[in-house]
């Protein structure tokens, strides 16, 4: 039997971390909030940093290996073909989708999400001045064709140049868009003239159905997508991704050639092993996210169950439907004061996270069990 990826304790993870995740909250808090695992880390990651680090590799990137690994594994894991000349390393994700919407967006214009939805979309709107405008998500978590219609009209109305900027798989309810809701999309987005900039960070990651690559369905090439091995394999902190620009995208949406400058040079070596070398480690780790997400069902069944919980298909993120236990908007705030339990608050995905918190089941069983036994411990 393998030895687990997943595992350890708070103490240890506190001694060895001097990171946001679990140094934010106070000793006694239990961190299940921002998407960082705890996890053991992949050993040809730690190997081909360790070994730039010895010969003194730690100049400025090239970039040529990660754009080089990322083409090899799109190919061999989802048989997507990924032009070169179209793709660019930038630091992270968010980073790009920033930076695209500078280009296909104006100051003030409107940027289409669809609630609940990844939290940092909104900071990253606020910071580049642009209004939200919402298609919330239907209550199973899926896309809305109807929803998606009204608000790429309601954006578009009076001439403006908008965006829509997609989760796929979606972050926090987990749902993995199918192949016919993403066509759906582009045609929408094609009759309205919005860029659709898909946010695919979490794609390794899928329990259950197939990932779909958004620049392969019919249309997707007038999108952008954003892609990074720094959250199946632990590596936010060594900063590197890629924006992938389609073959028909507006001109706006191709970045300039000094976006690739923020990306680390250990970060992209860090990227390229992850993707040429680390499957078997993130295939390990997927089964116990996957082992996690059946704990967190039985857990609930047995301690809280009038929350509500569908297990995720994709990512290490669960969405908690926490509105039957009486906590208000914000339920996250009474499980942090009362549990010293600190998930995601569920508001800052949109006005559809009312109620809400977001789970990181990226952790050890035990963790998780804990977790669990100090939000029903808060409600005596």
């Amino acid at each position: 039997m393998s030895t687990p990826i997943l595992t350890g304790d708070p103490d240890g993870w506190r001694a060895r971390r001097t990171g946001v995740k679990w140094g934010l909250y106070a000793p006694d808090v239990l961190p299940l909030w921002v998407a960082e695992m705890d996890a053991e880390p992949c050993r040809p990651v730690v190997d081909a940093v360790a070994a730039a680090l010895s010969r003194g590799d730690t100049g400025y990137p090239l970039g040529r290996e990660l754009v080089e690994a990322g083409q090899a594994y799109a190919a061999d894991t989802w048989d997507w073909t990924i032009d070169a000349s179209r793709t660019s390393p930038v630091a992270d994700v968010m980073i790009g989708v920033g930076e695209v919407l500078r280009g296909v967006t104006d100051p003030g214009g409107p940027v289409i999400l669809s609630s609940p939805v990844y939290n940092a979309f909104f900071d990253v709107l606020d910071m580049l001045d642009r209004r939200v405008v919402d298609a919330p998500l239907t209550p199973g978590g899926r896309l809305d064709p109807e929803a998606l219609e009204r608000a790429f009209g309601e954006a578009t109305a009076d001439g403006e140049r908008a965006a829509y900027v997609l989760c796929n798989p979606q972050n926090p309810t987990g749902t993995v868009h199918t192949g016919a809701e993403l066509e759906t999309l582009a045609e929408i987005a094609d009759r309205h003239g919005v860029t659709v900039v898909s946010d695919e960070i979490h794609a390794p990651i899928v329990h259950e159905g197939t990932f779909t690559p958004y620049l392969t369905v019919e249309g997707g090439q007038r999108g952008v997508s954003l892609l990074s091995p720094s959250k199946a394999w632990n590596l936010a902190g060594l900063k590197a991704a890629l924006v992938v620009t389609g073959a028909e995208a507006v001109p706006g949406a191709t970045l300039h050639e000094v976006h690739s400058h923020g990306a680390s040079h250990l970060g992209e070596i860090a990227g390229a092993a992850a993707w040429t070398e680390g499957r078997g480690w993130l295939e390990q780790v997927s089964r116990e996210i996957a082992a996690n997400r059946e704990l967190l069902g039985r857990l609930l069944d047995e301690q809280l169950p009038s929350v509500g919980y569908t297990a995720p298909a994709a990512t290490y993120l669960a969405w908690l439907d926490c509105r039957a236990l009486g906590l208000g908007d914000d339920p996250a705030a009474h499980f942090r004061e009362k549990g010293r339990v600190a998930f995601s608050s569920g508001p800052s995905f949109g006005t559809t996270g009312r109620g809400h918190v977001r789970v990181n089941l990226a952790t050890s069983p035990d963790i998780v069990t804990e977790a669990v036994a100090r939000m029903a411990g808060s409600l005596g």
